[in-house]
């Protein structure tokens, strides 16, 4: 009978256990199942906006008269003072096949028929000379060009900056032709006697004359030199114009770069 209670006794702890055991078991399962199941909230995302801020170029203001008249007279005075010293320099005219004086058209035959004798020597010093005496003229060309450009009218200033790209150019043309002429021609004269001009073109045509069936060449050298030295610098003129109004780099100054500033937007 002992025996027997110790068996049940027995038996029935290990039951227990096996029951305990299961509970734990199955317990830890639906604890897992649960956490599988739960819904988790989304993990928190950052979101980072860019804010794009379009910048658009507003229209320069529109310059003063004041200020149009200062900038066109300071932009203008440093070109043509540059150009008209690069003239006046030694090959100034001579090394520049842009404004370079060769015999006059009616004496081009001079100068074929001279170097087809064996005379080119000649026809080098003639043209030499002409370009030598235009170089002299130069130097005369600056305070002339100076006054235009003081004398410049409000009206005047704001025409040429708002207007066709060689309209400075064409002023300079109307207010200063005469008295460039007028202050080239003794100063030609003087230069071409000076570098024995008159003695190379003296031979020049004198040889060219002596040929039979030639109509002889009587052209007024100082009036055709001074001419085409004036011609010269309103080339010249018209090339530090461009540079003046297409070159940024010459807008040195804050009145230069909001006077053109002002007239790129226009164009």
């Amino acid at each position: 009978m002992n025996k027997f209670k110790l068996a049940s006794l027995a038996f029935a702890v290990l039951a227990f256990n096996s029951y305990t055991a299961q509970s734990q078991s199955l317990g830890d399962l639906l604890k897992k199942v649960k956490a599988a199941t739960e819904t988790k909230p989304a993990p928190t995302q950052t979101t980072t906006t860019t804010t794009v801020t379009t910048s658009t170029t507003s229209p320069l203001a529109r310059p003063s008269n004041l200020e149009i008249g200062s900038g066109i007279k300071q932009a203008l005075e440093a070109g043509i003072s540059k150009g008209a010293d690069q003239l006046s320099l030694k090959d100034g005219f001579l090394g520049n096949m842009a404004v370079k004086i060769l015999f006059p058209p009616e004496a081009q035959k001079v100068e074929r028929t001279l170097r087809s004798i064996g005379l080119g020597s000649l026809a080098d010093n003639v043209v030499m000379s002409l370009n030598r005496a235009a170089e002299d003229a130069a130097k005369e060309a600056k305070p002339i060009f100076v006054s235009a450009i003081k004398k410049m009218t409000i009206t005047d200033a704001t025409n040429i900056l708002l207007g066709g790209e060689n309209s400075a150019t064409e002023y300079f043309k109307k207010s200063t032709t005469a008295q460039l002429l007028e202050k080239f021609r003794p100063v030609v004269n003087k230069s071409l006697s000076k570098v024995g001009a008159a003695k190379y073109w003296g031979d020049a045509t004198g040889q060219y004359n002596k040929l039979p069936l030639v109509k002889p060449v009587t052209t007024d050298l100082p009036a055709y030199v001074t001419q085409k030295a004036v011609e010269g610098m309103f080339i010249q003129v018209a090339q530090e114009e461009l540079t003046i109004r297409n070159n940024l780099g010459v807008r040195t100054t804050p009145l230069l770069q909001k006077v053109f500033g002002y007239a790129d937007q226009k164009k």
